[in-house]
Protein backbone atom coordinates (compact mmCIF):
# COMPACT_ATOMS: atom_id res chain seq x y z
CA UNK A 1 0.00 0.00 0.00
CA UNK A 2 1.40 3.38 -1.03
CA UNK A 3 1.23 6.18 1.55
CA UNK A 4 -0.76 9.26 0.50
CA UNK A 5 1.21 12.14 -0.97
CA UNK A 6 2.12 14.83 1.51
CA UNK A 7 0.30 18.11 1.17
CA UNK A 8 2.57 21.13 0.66
CA UNK A 9 2.67 23.59 3.55
CA UNK A 10 0.16 26.43 3.23
CA UNK A 11 2.93 29.04 3.10
CA UNK A 12 4.74 27.38 0.18
CA UNK A 13 4.66 29.20 -3.15
CA UNK A 14 1.89 27.87 -5.33
CA UNK A 15 3.15 27.76 -8.11
CA UNK A 16 6.77 28.89 -7.93
CA UNK A 17 7.58 32.44 -8.91
CA UNK A 18 8.78 33.00 -12.44
CA UNK A 19 10.75 36.06 -11.30
CA UNK A 20 13.94 35.49 -9.30
CA UNK A 21 13.49 36.53 -5.68
CA UNK A 22 16.74 38.53 -5.84
CA UNK A 23 15.27 40.59 -8.68
CA UNK A 24 12.20 41.37 -6.56
CA UNK A 25 14.41 42.49 -3.65
CA UNK A 26 16.48 44.60 -6.03
CA UNK A 27 13.28 46.30 -7.23
CA UNK A 28 12.11 46.74 -3.62
CA UNK A 29 15.39 48.49 -2.78
CA UNK A 30 15.14 50.75 -5.83
CA UNK A 31 11.49 51.58 -5.09
CA UNK A 32 12.47 52.58 -1.55
CA UNK A 33 15.30 54.69 -2.90
CA UNK A 34 12.88 56.36 -5.31
CA UNK A 35 10.26 56.85 -2.57
CA UNK A 36 12.83 58.60 -0.38
CA UNK A 37 12.50 61.60 -2.72
CA UNK A 38 9.79 62.91 -0.42
CA UNK A 39 12.38 63.29 2.31
CA UNK A 40 14.44 65.50 0.01
CA UNK A 41 11.55 67.94 -0.23
CA UNK A 42 11.75 68.93 3.43
CA UNK A 43 12.12 72.69 3.73
CA UNK A 44 15.53 74.02 4.69
CA UNK A 45 15.76 77.31 6.53
CA UNK A 46 17.50 79.88 4.38
CA UNK A 47 18.69 83.19 5.83
CA UNK A 48 17.75 84.83 2.50
CA UNK A 49 14.46 83.16 1.61
CA UNK A 50 13.25 83.25 -1.96
CA UNK A 51 9.65 83.64 -2.88
CA UNK A 52 7.80 80.47 -1.91
CA UNK A 53 7.00 79.71 -5.56
CA UNK A 54 10.69 79.89 -6.45
CA UNK A 55 11.65 77.57 -3.60
CA UNK A 56 9.04 75.01 -4.64
CA UNK A 57 10.22 75.06 -8.26
CA UNK A 58 13.88 74.72 -7.25
CA UNK A 59 13.12 71.83 -4.88
CA UNK A 60 11.08 70.04 -7.53
CA UNK A 61 13.89 70.40 -10.07
CA UNK A 62 16.44 69.16 -7.54
CA UNK A 63 14.29 66.14 -6.64
CA UNK A 64 13.69 65.29 -10.30
CA UNK A 65 17.40 65.45 -11.04
CA UNK A 66 18.38 63.31 -8.03
CA UNK A 67 15.76 60.68 -8.81
CA UNK A 68 16.12 60.58 -12.59
CA UNK A 69 18.78 57.85 -12.42
CA UNK A 70 16.78 55.68 -10.00
CA UNK A 71 13.61 56.20 -11.99
CA UNK A 72 15.34 55.32 -15.25
CA UNK A 73 16.89 52.22 -13.68
CA UNK A 74 13.53 51.04 -12.32
CA UNK A 75 11.85 51.53 -15.67
CA UNK A 76 14.67 49.72 -17.45
CA UNK A 77 14.74 46.73 -15.09
CA UNK A 78 10.96 46.29 -14.95
CA UNK A 79 10.34 46.96 -18.65
CA UNK A 80 13.07 44.47 -19.62
CA UNK A 81 11.47 41.66 -17.61
CA UNK A 82 9.54 39.01 -19.54
CA UNK A 83 5.77 39.35 -19.30
CA UNK A 84 5.37 36.46 -16.83
CA UNK A 85 7.83 38.12 -14.44
CA UNK A 86 6.03 41.47 -14.72
CA UNK A 87 2.80 39.64 -13.91
CA UNK A 88 4.48 38.15 -10.83
CA UNK A 89 5.50 41.63 -9.64
CA UNK A 90 1.96 42.95 -9.88
CA UNK A 91 0.51 39.80 -8.30
CA UNK A 92 2.99 40.05 -5.42
CA UNK A 93 1.94 43.65 -4.73
CA UNK A 94 -1.71 42.62 -4.74
CA UNK A 95 -0.99 39.65 -2.50
CA UNK A 96 0.85 41.87 -0.01
CA UNK A 97 -1.59 44.77 -0.25
CA UNK A 98 -4.73 42.73 0.34
CA UNK A 99 -3.37 40.59 3.22
CA UNK A 100 -4.14 37.40 1.33
CA UNK A 101 -2.73 33.95 2.02
CA UNK A 102 -0.43 31.83 -0.12
CA UNK A 103 -3.42 29.75 -1.17
CA UNK A 104 -4.77 32.84 -2.97
CA UNK A 105 -1.62 33.14 -5.12
CA UNK A 106 -2.93 31.25 -8.14
CA UNK A 107 -6.13 33.32 -8.47
CA UNK A 108 -4.35 36.63 -7.80
CA UNK A 109 -1.71 35.80 -10.40
CA UNK A 110 -4.41 34.91 -12.93
CA UNK A 111 -6.09 38.28 -12.32
CA UNK A 112 -2.76 40.06 -12.74
CA UNK A 113 -2.12 38.17 -15.98
CA UNK A 114 -5.51 39.26 -17.34
CA UNK A 115 -4.86 42.88 -16.33
CA UNK A 116 -1.28 42.96 -17.68
CA UNK A 117 -0.34 45.75 -20.04
CA UNK A 118 2.81 47.54 -21.14
CA UNK A 119 2.76 49.96 -18.16
CA UNK A 120 3.91 47.73 -15.30
CA UNK A 121 6.75 50.06 -14.27
CA UNK A 122 4.46 53.12 -14.27
CA UNK A 123 1.85 51.18 -12.29
CA UNK A 124 4.32 50.14 -9.60
CA UNK A 125 5.96 53.57 -9.42
CA UNK A 126 2.56 55.18 -8.98
CA UNK A 127 1.51 52.81 -6.20
CA UNK A 128 2.01 54.13 -2.70
CA UNK A 129 3.89 51.58 -0.57
CA UNK A 130 4.65 49.26 -3.53
CA UNK A 131 7.94 48.20 -1.93
CA UNK A 132 6.18 47.20 1.29
CA UNK A 133 3.49 45.32 -0.63
CA UNK A 134 6.10 43.42 -2.66
CA UNK A 135 7.99 42.48 0.48
CA UNK A 136 4.77 41.39 2.22
CA UNK A 137 3.79 39.36 -0.85
CA UNK A 138 7.13 37.55 -0.79
CA UNK A 139 6.76 36.91 2.92
CA UNK A 140 3.26 35.52 2.39
CA UNK A 141 4.69 33.02 -0.09
CA UNK A 142 7.35 31.94 2.39
CA UNK A 143 10.28 34.03 1.18
CA UNK A 144 11.79 36.04 4.00
CA UNK A 145 14.83 38.24 4.06
CA UNK A 146 17.05 39.08 1.15
CA UNK A 147 18.29 36.12 -0.83
CA UNK A 148 21.97 36.07 -1.76
CA UNK A 149 22.58 35.56 -5.46
CA UNK A 150 25.38 36.67 -7.72
CA UNK A 151 22.99 37.42 -10.56
CA UNK A 152 21.74 40.91 -9.82
CA UNK A 153 19.65 42.77 -12.37
CA UNK A 154 21.83 44.84 -14.69
CA UNK A 155 22.60 48.27 -13.35
CA UNK A 156 23.14 49.70 -16.84
CA UNK A 157 26.47 51.30 -15.98
CA UNK A 158 27.86 50.68 -19.43
CA UNK A 159 30.38 48.18 -18.14
CA UNK A 160 30.26 44.69 -19.54
CA UNK A 161 31.01 41.81 -17.17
Amino acid sequence: MTPPAAEPPTNAPEPALSIPVDTVYFIIDKLREYDSRDMLAEPVEDPRPLESEDVDVLREQENEYRNATVLQELHSVIDDLPEDQQVDLVALTWLGRDNCSATDWRSIREEAAQAHNARTADYLLGMSMASDFLEEGLSTLGFSGKQVDTEQPPRHTGDTP
